[in-house]
């Protein structure tokens, strides 16, 4: 999954970012989801969606929670990580009473695939895992194939192939 393509104005990302200064930029950006006491369960999902590598620490197995503003359910992720060749996430349990849920059309997340197989196929494992389809993935009115699907944990997936490859 990498970039076939690039919009005028934009960096293109198959090329390393850079500082103001021209120097290596050493930040990386990892989106961060709090879950609403089913970190676990989605982040595994997400592992296995994605393939990925899964580490989940929870507050249980911390040496003390002496000090801490809350006190956790038994068994809730403190800091979860799942990372893949093609997308990473990171995430926890939120704390607290009512917790937003994570459905929205407000945010999703974009995937950009070189090949139209690839793409309907990452479509069709959201579909098989309890997903909805969302928008039809079909050409769209710039050139592109797109299509958007919602996975069972809630998470709106834009799925996207340059020219219609």
């Amino acid at each position: 999954m990498t970039a076939t393509n690039v919009i005028p104005g934009r960096r293109d990302r198959r090329r390393p970012a850079t500082t103001a200064r021209g120097s290596p930029a050493s930040a990386t950006s990892t989106p961060y989801i709090s879950f609403p006491g089913n970190a676990s369960e989605a982040l595994r999902y997400y592992a296995d969606l994605f393939g990925g590598e899964l580490e989940i620490q929870t507050y249980d197995a911390m040496p003390s929670m002496e000090g801490f503003p809350f006190t956790p359910p038994p068994g809730a992720v403190a800091h979860g990580t799942m990372t893949s060749p093609t997308f990473s996430l990171a995430g926890g349990d939120g704390m607290g009473d009512n917790l937003p849920v994570l459905a929205s059309d407000v945010y999703s997340f974009l995937l950009t695939y070189d090949a139209e197989d690839e793409a309907r196929a990452f479509i069709a494992k959201v579909l098989d895992g309890g997903g909805t389809t969302g928008m039809p993935f079909e050409k769209a009115p710039w050139g592109d194939l797109y299509g958007q699907v919602k996975d069972r944990v809630g998470i709106r997936w834009d799925v996207n192939v340059p020219g219609g490859a």
